[in-house]
């Protein structure tokens, strides 16, 4: 199909304003973070198992050797959005979006190291304009103040969402994008599971509609619509597309939470959306029809 490719970029975007929704709403909801997550994922899996029987989508895993490989998979994600929803916390949205979108660079530099990928060098200098753009987006920051926390939970969110990727990279050709998701976020609230008896759990009464949100749009839309993406993309050229999470997540958090964004976000959105352009040319070359 001639318009194939820009229709995989567009679904792809789509997928990047969903998951986008995760920033202002983690750092709207008041609940401990492992509980937010736990809500998050169990109402993801009963979102995404209905969809599966819905669609008639084969649940079942071919071996134990893939099991173990969701079940590792499955924690780094857990340990993507506990860390991710910290940063949110400890900072404000756009620093803990942004610090988070280190990943590309990341995900390019890990890529051959999980697949039979060659690095492409290109990908370094991207990353590097991905950085950049970050640069001007954040505020100065003080060392001695919670900002430095949320960058470093942001940049350790970061390399835990990159290897996740990367793990299911490898699977996407094989198993359903929704079927992949389902068992992530399955398996992550069985993990949760014991944080229930320790932590504060009664917020949920009037945090639902949001956590629903969050399961909803957020995880069972957003996240499925980005794994199966990785069909059409490599996992670096799909992670530096998505670099404009910050963006349209800064935008939604000056609609809903009044941050306002400076001069600053941009002059940085400006190279995050280079990225974006450069990286979508470049891929169509070698993205096959």
């Amino acid at each position: 199909m001639k318009d194939g490719h820009l229709q995989h970029v567009f679904w792809l975007t789509l997928a990047t304003v969903f998951i986008s929704t995760s920033g202002a709403l983690g750092k709207y909801i008041a609940m401990p973070i492992p509980v937010i997550v736990w809500w998050r994922c169990g109402l993801a899996a009963l979102f995404l198992f209905l969809f599966c029987k819905h669609q008639k989508i084969n649940l079942k895993i071919n071996s134990r050797k893939d099991m173990l490989t969701f079940l590792i998979a499955a924690i780094f994600l857990g340990a993507h959005w506990v860390t991710y929803f910290f940063a949110l916390k400890l900072s404000n949205v756009a620093i803990g979006m942004l610090s988070l979108f280190t990943f590309p660079l990341m995900t390019a530099i890990l890529e051959p190291v999980f697949s039979k990928v060659k690095f492409d060098p290109a990908h370094i200098i991207l990353g590097v304009l991905v950085l950049i753009g970050i640069f001007f987006l954040a505020p100065e920051f003080d060392l001695k103040s919670s900002q430095l926390q949320g960058i470093l939970f942001g940049l350790l969110s970061a390399f835990c969402y990159a290897i996740r990727t990367l793990m299911l990279k490898q699977h996407v050709s094989v198993y359903n994008g929704s079927m992949l998701m389902f068992y992530q976020v399955l398996l992550l609230s069985a993990v949760l599971v014991p944080l229930l008896f320790i932590l504060d759990t009664s917020a949920i009464e009037t945090q639902y509609p949001y956590v629903i949100l969050l399961a909803l749009v957020t995880t069972a839309i957003g996240h499925t619509m980005f794994i199966h993406s990785l069909k059409y993309f490599k996992v670096s050229t799909a992670s530096i597309i998505a670099s404009t999470q910050p963006l349209f997540g800064i935008i939604i958090a000056f609609l809903f939470l009044n941050e306002i964004p400076t001069w600053n976000t941009f002059i940085g959105g400006t190279f995050i959306i280079s990225t974006v352009i450069i990286e979508s040319i470049r891929s169509k070359r070698t993205t096959k029809e």
